[in-house]
């Protein structure tokens, strides 16, 4: 069987992909996986044959950190960033581009990131049976109403009925790489009773925490250089708790640049986060759906400061399931993340429920379940 996975925007619409496409691959059947021109390379180096979405790029120069003082965090901006973004300008790209590797590839199946509205659309137009993975973990980013209207319009330039878009966020197989207590309550996207929660990685073995505690901070890939002064913030906070501290700035940040730091924080281009959250005891991070997901995969409590896209929402639910405590990004000092970060590794109550989270990802079905299900398509 021949399966085409798509997403659309930057690698936290990847790597929720990559676990199934794996699995996919171990069972036999030819993967490909299309995306942003930009990317390609880091498809490639995933291990998989890739199509370009866009007009592939040359590597660009790192571009300095923007240290302009941030604003407030706004979910609803946020919302209606991701409806221009993905339901407008990124759906009609994909709906077009995809239709195209569709047509040359002939793919039995598509697996789309939830955001790829546009490569549902392609799938629709060519007949071909599609399936979602969840990369938005609180769910309450994508709203109906405003993804509602462009989406409309693209079904009819394609030809396609012109039934409810909303059809497109509630129907088919939907695979969950989240611990279902997660998505919120809330959700305006109702789950299809066809919804399939599995664990995306291997069971995690709770190790014992030594005597002195260990920190671990991160704003991701993309948020990294978009942070204002944020990181000196946390470096300041961070230099007066009494723990071992890794901070990881991203790949295009020279971790010089924080000038010396004391002897128990240490600053580091990339770590594989996996390796990190084994020996760490709490996690600062700006709440991204990946980031968030495997801090709790290891049963570890969160200092969340979100910055934009869906980290807001997730923060959020993070909070009401007791498992992380918020601070607001624009105008958290230094004194205020220290304290934050002394009260989490202090709290018990908050380590317990992040634990109970964890046992509830590892009694989740392996992510090589979800393979019977595509075939099944």
């Amino acid at each position: 069987m021949r399966i085409l996975f798509t997403f659309i925007g930057g690698l936290g619409h990847f790597e929720p992909l990559v676990p199934v496409a794996r699995a996919a691959a171990a069972a036999g059947h030819d993967v490909a996986v299309a995306g942003s021109g930009g990317l390609i390379a880091r498809i490639e180096d995933a291990g998989f044959r890739a199509f370009a979405t866009s007009p592939p790029r040359p590597p660009a120069s790192p571009a300095p950190r923007d240290v302009t003082p941030l604003a407030p965090t706004d979910a609803r901006a946020a919302e209606v960033e991701f409806a221009e973004n993905f339901a407008d300008k990124g759906a009609r790209r994909h709906a077009t581009a995809v239709q195209e590797h569709i047509r040359d590839w002939r793919p039995d199946v598509i697996v789309r990131d939830e955001a790829d509205l546009g490569s549902a659309i392609a799938a629709e137009v060519c007949g071909v049976q599609c399936a979602t993975v969840l990369v938005l973990a609180a769910g309450m980013l994508v709203r109906p109403e405003l993804v509602e209207p462009p989406l409309v319009r693209l079904r009819e330039e394609h030809g396609l009925p012109l039934r409810p878009a909303s059809s497109m966020l509630e129907g088919g197989l939907v695979l969950v790489p989240f611990a279902p207590s997660f998505r919120s309550p809330e959700s305006p996207v109702p789950l299809p009773e066809s919804t399939f929660w599995y664990r995306p990685g291997d069971r995690v073995a709770m190790t014992p925490r030594p005597e002195r505690p260990r920190v671990y901070a991160t704003l991701g890939t993309v948020f990294n250089t978009e942070s204002g002064d944020l990181f000196e913030r946390l470096l300041a906070g961070l230099a007066e708790v009494d723990a071992d501290v890794l901070v990881t700035v991203g790949r295009t940040v020279d971790p010089a640049a924080f000038g010396p730091q004391p002897a128990h924080v240490r600053i580091e281009q990339y770590v594989p986060q996996a390796e990190v959250l084994r020996e760490t005891d709490l996690v600062v991070s700006h709440g991204g759906s990946g980031s968030l997901t495997a801090t709790l995969a290891h049963g570890l409590p969160s200092v969340l400061l979100p910055l934009g896209a869906d980290q807001p929402h997730n923060a959020r639910r993070a909070e009401e399931l007791g498992v992380a405590r918020i601070l607001d990004a624009a105008l958290a000092t230094a004194a205020a993340v220290r304290r934050a970060v002394e009260e989490a590794l202090d709290d018990d109550g908050i380590a317990g429920r992040a634990r109970a989270v964890a046992a509830e990802i590892d009694g989740l079905p392996g992510v090589e379940a979800t393979i019977p299900l595509l075939e099944g398509l």
